[in-house]
């Protein structure tokens, strides 16, 4: 069965805490993107050793697995949103269909051992990246094409949500929120 495409509008996470993973946007510091970014991609190291990484907990619903690659892809989504804010003016990023990704590139029957090689990697890139942004860009701008605009702060903690939120769904006991 296929799973259900998300189309919620989630930037409300950036004005009030997040009901289903208690996350609290409000209180990251820019100083702490990079850190609880590789630091959630330990936990999802750890996700991924489990012996039903693929198994999927109901038939419209992700597994382990697949949300694993899903964050590695959001990694470097982010990463690329990131370096357009940083040389470009105000620019508008790229539509990405999360779930047409996922059936595409097959995210059910990926290695879990290369997804958690991959997703550290990722996750270590766009760290370094918002670790490189001077104190004068983080107020640089970027939109979505539906709108929806964001600073590299914003995106910053709005992508940091994003990787949180998708290890609660998986229901991982060690939910990452510090380093």
């Amino acid at each position: 069965m296929d799973i259900e495409p998300d189309t919620k509008d989630w930037t409300w996470v950036l004005d009030r805490p997040c009901h289903a993973c208690g996350f609290d946007a409000r209180t990251v510091t820019t100083a702490e993107l990079a850190p609880r970014i590789v630091a959630n991609a330990a936990a999802w190291s750890r996700v991924l050793t489990s012996a039903d990484a693929h198994t999927r907990p109901a038939p419209t619903v992700w597994s382990p697995l697949e949300y694993a690659c899903h964050v590695r892809d959001v990694h470097l989504v982010f990463d690329g949103r990131l370096h357009l804010m940083l040389d470009q003016d105000d620019p508008v990023f790229a539509n990405w269909n999360q779930d047409q990704t996922a059936v595409e590139k097959r995210y059910d029957l990926e290695d879990p051992e290369v997804v958690a090689v991959e997703l550290s990697q990722a996750a270590a890139a766009v760290a370094a990246t918002y670790s490189s942004v001077a104190p004068d860009q983080w107020e640089r701008p970027g939109r979505r094409s539906n709108g929806s605009v964001f600073t590299v702060e914003s995106m910053g903690r709005y992508h940091l949500h994003d990787v949180v939120h998708h290890l609660r769904d998986v229901d991982f006991d060690v939910i990452v929120t510090r380093p």
